[in-house]
């Protein structure tokens, strides 16, 4: 969430900064601007009634001292406290209203990001990895994980539904190679520390990073939700393990002394995909579970933005170790999420759809995050605390990174080569036929 402070007193540059995302952002500061005036205007009007009161009051004393009627003016003095307490509740209310509205204005975009309103106004800005040449017609890894008996659509509608898979043998045995291999080099190499969270959340946990309340309906609730009530004994499936993992430190000082704090936590993610009806349909590219490696750094200000090059190039570390060509993309304003103040998309080549995908979203929220959450630090020698920058990035969304191995790894006789960084971590297991 903005600062309303910063928000109240600097409309024309927050206004500017909201125009990088599109119109519709930029729009609801429209309200805003004409809620800060209606209270602007009841707070004048109530000091001016205030001072005409006590005007009035002292009349009164001095009348009364001097044996004469005031009876006229005590009537008066009280029909204006009646008016009082109208203008003070009329001024409250505009800035709850102007609360509520903040929680629904997004980050403001961070000078470095593009103006532009979809994802075809992101810009590349690295690219790593040769795309590989096949002399056979590269198929697509639901086809292959089929074939090779390692992917089940079929039975996980029957379980589930649509948007849902079962992992059988090899295929099963990859995914959890995948994760194991990925939280290795982030606590190994990388130095974060492994954390398990709670796969079930509160709504102040939602609150907190961002979810809530504008995109319930992309959530998997367990009871009714009332809209502006974040009650602490409600459940949500978590949608990605940033929610838990940054909640941590909810209404909490951390000590930053030492350096950013930086955690990495393997979970189930869980997304209704409301918005999302009729979109990649085939495969494992939009399911409603999917696991993901996630990592999580709380910094100072200062160091915010080089934590997030470090937090990316962690994410990209992965995808080089592993083989897989990728790209890295600076998303617009329009195409960033809505806590996000600035975001790289890493993006994997996909040979058999012939296409790149993107695989993670490396984001720095600096103090939105926080703010919402009420997380804080003490800077060195000040006694008074500060929000602390909060930062996350998927490194790697495990069944993204599955069916990327699958495809550039495919064999013409229709087996899949283990990548060799993974195949002590497949027990030994070189082909999947």
């Amino acid at each position: 969430m903005l600062d309303l402070a910063f928000v109240r007193g600097n409309l024309e540059f927050v206004e500017e900064r909201l125009k990088t995302r599109g119109g519709e952002a930029a729009a609801l500061l429209g309200d805003f601007r004409s809620l800060d005036d209606a209270r602007r205007q009841r707070i004048t009007e109530s000091e001016q009634l205030k001072a005409q009161r006590n005007r009035l009051s002292e009349e009164v004393a001095r009348l009364r001292k001097a044996g004469q009627d005031a009876t006229a003016l005590q009537e008066e003095t009280r029909s204006m406290k009646q008016r009082l307490e109208a203008l003070d509740n009329a001024a409250s209310e505009a800035e709850s209203e102007m609360r509520a509205l903040l929680e629904r204005i997004p980050n403001l975009p961070h000078e470095s990001v593009p103006a532009g309103a979809s994802a075809d106004d992101n810009v590349e800005v690295k690219s790593w990895g040769r795309l590989p040449e096949f002399d056979f017609a590269p198929k697509p890894h639901w086809e292959l994980g089929e074939s090779l008996g390692i992917l089940d659509f079929e039975r996980a509608a029957k379980l589930s539904g649509a948007r849902f898979a079962v992992y059988r043998g090899a295929g099963a045995r990859l995914e959890r190679a995948l994760a194991s291999f990925m939280l290795d080099q982030h606590t190994g190499a990388h130095g974060y520390t492994e954390v398990l969270p709670p796969f079930m959340v509160n709504s102040k946990s939602l609150y907190g990073t961002g979810q809530l309340p504008k995109f319930a309906d992309d959530l998997f609730h367990c009871e009714e939700y009332e809209p502006g009530v974040y009650k602490d004994n409600d459940h949500w499936l978590i949608p990605t393990a940033e929610v838990p993992v940054t909640n941590l430190y909810r209404d909490e000082v951390v000590d930053l002394a030492e350096g950013p704090i930086s955690l990495t936590a393997y979970t189930p993610c869980f997304r209704a995909e409301a918005g999302a009806y009729g979109k990649d349909v085939r495969g494992l590219i939009r399911q409603h579970q999917f696991q993901k490696v996630e990592l999580v750094k709380f910094t100072r200000p200062e160091d915010s933005y080089a934590e997030h090059e470090n937090l990316t190039a962690h994410a990209e570390s992965i995808l080089e170790k592993l083989g897989l060509p990728y790209r890295r993309m600076l998303l617009c304003g329009g195409d960033m999420g809505f806590s996000a103040a600035k975001t790289y998309d890493l993006e994997v080549w996909l040979p058999g759809q012939g296409l790149y995908r993107e695989i993670s979203s490396c984001s720095n929220f600096e103090a939105f995050q926080a703010r919402r959450a009420n997380i804080r630090y003490r800077p060195a020698g000040q006694s008074k605390t500060e929000f602390v920058h909060t930062l996350n990035g998927s490194a790697l969304a495990i069944g993204r990174t599955w069916l990327a191995v699958i495809e550039n790894y495919q064999q013409p006789n229709g087996s899949v080569r283990i990548p060799d960084i993974l195949v002590p971590y497949m027990g030994g297991m070189e082909v999947i036929r």
